[in-house]
């Protein structure tokens, strides 16, 4: 008789190892930038992209069209 073993995923395996808090507060994850209101015009078919993507990842459009600009001019900024 084949007996069937019982796996519970939730249950660690193997030896655990504590490991030291390395993550910064929350505080200091977001270091706010001074930022300037623009005007931009947009295709409609960009914009609704961005909606979309924005509405799928639960961030709103305008921060996720800020972020893509900061690391298009990041990638051509001379250190």
């Amino acid at each position: 008789m084949i007996r069937k073993i019982e796996r519970n995923n939730d249950k660690p395996v193997g030896k655990l190892t504590k490991v030291k808090d390395f993550l910064p507060p929350p505080h200091q994850l977001i270091m706010p930038d001074e930022t300037v209101k623009v005007t931009l015009s947009l295709t409609k078919t960009s914009l609704d992209f961005f909606k979309r993507q924005a509405q799928k990842n639960n961030i709103k459009y305008q921060r996720m069209i800020r972020e893509l600009v900061d690391r298009y001019a990041k990638q051509f900024t001379s250190p």
